[in-house]
Formats: structure tokens, sequence, C-alpha cells
């Protein structure tokens, strides 16, 4: 009896794939769907191909597999969903490349040493939700381009730039440079958010859970700002303090 080959497979990949693994069905599709990304191998199961569609595939070279044979490429414990996706990291961009003026609004969040891939991947997706032109970190106290920080984003690494600086405090100079108000997120801020917020561009500016904004990236901002939060509690998550942050910006 003849086989007959399954046609929504491609034959699979004979160049090397580099060392970058991005997994789980929104990660890989938004890859896919980013023309900046440089994609190289697949492997996926029958019901990932489905779900992920030929359009997309035919952006890569791919071939059938089963999830242990997935499993085994990823670091242990990763959620795959049945696909993995070899693929170049995205090539660095510059605030003013990237802050271009449109016409639109631009809102931008600043992460200052937040390092935690899962809390900087939520703030990623809320930024993505609410239409934030840029996600700004340094490159040194921030989680590199990875499949965890990508599976943690659900697509949006690959919608909202991710841009990588030297120094926190310099890239504040720029965005003001760039007409930008910044807002620092401080829990002894002088008022509250939906106060210090203009309706204009606007850089919001996070510190980490523990140590909060370092004092030379407080000093960068032009205004601190407080989001009211009942007594009892302490703070907020960081990654809910961007969200709440981005609806008060987007709603002003």
């Amino acid at each position: 009896m003849t086989r007959h080959r399954d046609k929504r497979f491609h034959k699979p990949a004979t160049k090397p794939a580099p060392g970058l693994w991005l997994y789980g069905l929104h990660a890989v599709k938004a890859a896919l769907a980013n023309p900046r990304r440089n994609p190289v191998r697949a492997l996926l199961t029958e019901r990932a191909a489905a779900e992920i569609g030929p359009k997309l595939l035919a952006r890569v070279a791919h071939e059938p597999a089963d999830g242990e044979k997935i499993a085994r490429l990823l670091p242990p414990g990763s959620v795959h969903q049945g696909v993995a996706l070899a693929c170049e990291p995205l090539p660095r961009r510059d605030l003013a490349d990237v802050l271009v003026p449109s016409g639109r609004r631009r809102i931008v969040l600043v992460l200052d040493q937040i390092s935690d891939p899962h809390n900087v991947g939520a703030i990623l997706r809320s930024a993505a939700a609410f239409g934030a032109s840029a996600v700004v970190v340094q490159d040194r106290h921030a989680p590199p381009e990875s499949g965890a920080l990508a599976k943690a984003a659900s697509g949006a690494l690959d919608v909202v730039p991710y841009l990588e600086v030297v120094n926190i405090a310099r890239a504040l100079d720029e965005l003001a440079e760039l007409g930008f108000w910044r807002v620092a997120l401080a829990g002894d801020g002088e008022q509250s958010l939906k106060e210090a917020v203009s309706s204009n561009d606007v850089a919001i500016v996070l510190g980490s859970e523990g140590s909060g904004l370092r004092r030379l990236v407080r000093e960068r901002c032009d205004v601190s700002a407080v989001i009211p939060i009942d007594a009892e509690m302490e703070s907020l998550n960081v990654s809910n303090a961007a969200a709440v942050a981005l609806y008060e910006v987007r709603r002003s």
C-alpha cells in the first residue's frame, strides 16, 4: 500500500535551528504573523497544525511531531500546546525609530529592574491590549527574549516592540526629547495617577516590587503618581499595576 504524505506538512528543515525556541499556540502564531520575525523550523502536532493554519505555516519549514518529542526540545515543564518554533531573535530597534509620531497618542511603559519573565510577559500582554507603543527595559536587568517570556506574553512579544536600552535614565531623557510626559509610579507618589497623566504622549515608569524605582530613574521623571488602593494592601503586583495604569491613561 502506498502512503500519501500529509500535504499540511512541509519537508523538515535541513538548516540547523538557532538557540531560540518559542512555544505555545499564541506565541507561535504571533511570531509567524510578525514580518520582522525570521522563523527557521517548527515542530507541531496535527491538532496544533490545524489551529495555526496553512497560511502562517507556509512561512516556515515544519514537520509533524508528538508532544514528547516537542517537550525534549524545551526547558522542563514548558507548556507547549503541541508546537515549538525555532527562530532568530527579533532585531534590536531604537526608541526614535519606533516612536515616530503617527497622529495617535503614544503610550510607553518603562520597566526599571523588573526581572521576572512572567511579570514582564504579563505587562507585555496588557501593553498589547491597551495599544501601547513600546515596552522599554534595561538590557542587563530584564529578562531576555525567550520562550518563557513569549509564552507569558501570549503573543504580545511579537506585537509590542520590546526595546532594550543600555541605561534607563538616559532613555527617559530621550523620551523627553521625543515629547513624552514621564510619570513615575510609586507608592508615595505626589498625586493620583488620574491627576498626573495628561492628554499628551506619556511614559509610565514602573520599578520592581521589592526596591521600587531607583533614585536616578525617579529623578528623570516629570511627576510621581500613586494608584489609590485599600490601606489593608501594601501594594499591587507590578503587572497588575501596569494594567491599571494603562487603563487609566487610555481613559484620560
